[in-house]
């Protein structure tokens, strides 16, 4: 066969050869947000799908990146992170939360909070074991207990304000739920969990034995005067709590995979054994610099609500005047929409009814926008084949092209 043959020879890849593959890597897909990236710069989209900053970082932490990198924090740091970034951690924590942490014995930083999640999983996941996930979830936590080996039992955030059904939520407990993982302020919903959801989640935590994994990625953006509680805060669930948190929203650096998690001295003592053979450590000299973000004035994030506050005003009146339907956010930086009012040229140029995949690849080749389909942050994929999340991370040249892309949409 020459190269110009249009041809494909058989795939040497049948049943025999995927048995050699694990069963569990056949249960999901690549990351469907990362794909909208890779989707938008190839078609030349402007980016609402991916959920990180185009703007720039905080000067000074970028200078102590630099310092410590001239000062040749070069090396591995201590696996379980550098102790200057862990003294800040638990430091921040205890002002903010007003919980206290041994910088020795209870905290892991990892690549990130994602290796940060993927360790916890599998340092207290034993087979047979039980996770509750609410959804929509951010894409990462099916695989991840796929990976670890739970059975994920999925609970329903419900529009307009993604309430939960309590009596759903009980059912979703029993003797063999290992956790349940928390995402407060939430991606992709906004939803921020109030004390009083907060207060019955704990009391199954309590009454199961089972840990809360709380990813608190998001939690200094906030809207409308509400507050982000950490699980750890409230009575009886200090040592029922694995705090996962990170620099990469808070700080505008997703690129340097610096996170970590919080939990008791036992859950730590595995999570740390877990994390050295996945990664050893993070990088040496991101986590001194990240040290100084953590000690950054609380002006700073107040600026940063302010920013993002401006720019959810910006973005939900962009998507109103275009004709999605929005829910309003009340943290992080994401926006879902419904998109059932929309029909567009399907195939033969017919008006077809919107699905959230291909209404994605239509906004993307033909609108020039961006944005990731709704199906990716549920289990069955109809549950959220009428929606699509879009991002406010943005700079306002990047949110003022957007309006004007979408403006060619008709509902």
């Amino acid at each position: 066969m020459t190269t110009s043959d249009s041809r494909q020879a058989p795939s040497p890849v049948g049943a025999a050869a995927r048995r050699m593959l694990s069963a569990k890597a056949e249960q999901f897909t690549e990351s469907v947000i990362r794909e909208m990236t890779r989707l938008a710069m190839k078609h030349h989209a402007v980016n609402l799908s991916q959920g990180f900053p185009d703007f720039a970082a905080p000067a000074e932490l970028k200078e102590a990146a630099r310092q410590a990198i001239a000062d040749d924090f070069n090396q591995y740091a201590i696996t379980w992170g550098a102790k200057p970034l862990r003294d800040a951690v638990v430091e921040k924590f205890a002002r903010t939360q007003g919980v206290r942490y041994d910088p020795e014995r209870e905290i892991t930083v990892c690549c990130g909070s994602t290796e940060a999640m993927m360790a916890v999983m599998l340092a207290i996941i034993n087979p047979g074991d039980e996770v509750v996930v609410f959804e929509p979830f951010y894409e990462n936590y099916g695989p991840d207990a796929i990976l670890s080996g739970a059975t994920p039992k999925f609970v329903k955030l419900r529009t307009p304000d993604w309430s939960f059904d309590e009596k759903e939520l009980a059912a979703a407990f029993g003797p063999r739920t290992k956790a349940i993982i928390l995402n407060t302020p939430n991606n992709p919903t906004g939803k921020v969990f109030t004390r009083g959801e907060l207060e019955f989640i704990r009391d199954l935590c309590l009454r199961w034995n089972a840990f809360c994994i709380t990813d608190e990625i998001y939690e200094h953006i906030l809207y409308d005067g509400a507050q982000h509680v950490s699980m750890a805060s409230l009575d009886g669930m200090r040592d029922h709590t694995i705090v996962i948190n990170g620099m990469s929203k808070t700080y505008s650096v997703t690129g340097w995979r610096v996170g970590w998690a919080l939990a008791p001295p036992e859950a730590t003592s595995a999570i740390r054994k877990v994390h050295d053979f996945l990664t050893v450590g993070a990088a040496a000299p991101l986590q001194q610099a990240g040290a100084t973000a953590l000690r950054l004035p609380q002006s700073y994030y107040d600026k940063l609500a302010a920013s993002y506050a401006e720019k959810r005003e910006r973005l939900l009146k962009i998507l109103e005047q275009s004709g999605f339907t929005v829910f309003k956010p009340r943290g992080a930086y994401y926006i879902m929409t419904d998109i059932s009012r929309f029909r567009f040229p399907g195939a033969g140029g017919s008006a077809a009814a919107t699905n959230d995949v291909a209404f994605a690849k239509y906004l993307i080749e033909t609108i020039g926008v961006a944005v990731v389909p709704g199906s990716s942050f549920y289990r069955n994929a109809q549950d959220g084949a009428q929606q699509v999340r879009f991002t406010f991370c943005k700079k306002e040249s990047t949110l003022a092209a957007a309006a004007e892309r979408l403006a060619k949409l008709h509902v």
